[in-house]
């Protein structure tokens, strides 16, 4: 069960995965996941960058629903990490369980507060999480689903990680590093891209509970648009 922190608007995002018609099989193909720039993402993140991806609301809107959704002995798990995680401060001093981060840059890694430990990972040259079965209680993705050019097998190991009833959270906005980013997220819109994550939920076999949509964009037209992709671990 997730709450929603956020007054009911009219919205589409959240139809989206209301009543989804999934293809009968895996729909994407190898260019679909293909990038304008092909090199090496150690190379790209090689450069720390101290800097927020999205404004001021809209991560202060990822840390409220953070707020209503987290428990104080979850055991989290932040992929795509980075200097911050927009955890909810007074959650993060109270917490009772393991919060780590897999990023790729390891100064803003080790500068980030909120989490106890890290792991330097490039996930799209190796989706294996260096982790054992059913250690995590939630797992988060702020801003990144769109740059993992596997995501077949890194929604697998989400699956993985997490024990029975476990919680993920893919939150995104509309921001990115387009030579980055796979080629079928620079095609489509907002609502195709929750289409897309939800999917990745999906054709995860047997291993989520249908995901659901959230629109927690605190000023739609007036700051950056947030939602959030999240289903539960069978």
């Amino acid at each position: 069960m997730f709450k929603n922190p956020f007054a009911p608007n009219d919205s589409l995002i959240p139809k989206v995965l209301e009543n989804p018609k999934w293809p009968e099989t895996w729909p994407y193909s190898p260019s679909d996941f293909q990038r304008q720039d092909p090199t090496a993402d150690t190379d790209f993140y090689a450069y720390s960058r101290f800097v927020h991806h999205i404004d001021d609301p809209a991560r202060a809107a990822l840390t409220k629903f953070y707020d209503e959704n987290f428990k104080g002995d979850d055991d989290v798990l932040d992929i795509c990490s980075s200097w911050v995680s927009h955890y909810p401060p007074e959650w993060v001093a109270s917490r009772r369980g393991n919060v780590v981060g897999l990023g790729m840059n390891e100064e803003e890694l080790s500068a980030n507060k909120e989490i106890d430990s890290y792991v330097v990972k490039d996930l799209n040259a190796d989706p294996k999480f260096p982790f054992e079965d059913n250690t995590f209680s939630v797992v988060t993705c702020v801003v990144s689903v769109d740059y993992l050019i596997n995501p077949s097998s890194v929604f697998s190991e989400i699956a993985r990680v997490l024990r029975p009833g476990g919680r993920c959270y893919i939150s995104m906005s509309n921001r990115c590093f387009p030579t980055k980013a796979f080629q079928i997220w620079l095609q489509t819109n907002d609502l195709e891209h929750v289409f897309i994550v939800g999917s990745f939920f999906h054709f995860t076999k047997g291993k989520f509970e249908p995901p659901r949509a959230f629109d927690i964009s605190p000023n739609p037209g007036k700051s950056d648009p947030m939602y959030i992709v999240a289903a539960e671990a069978k």
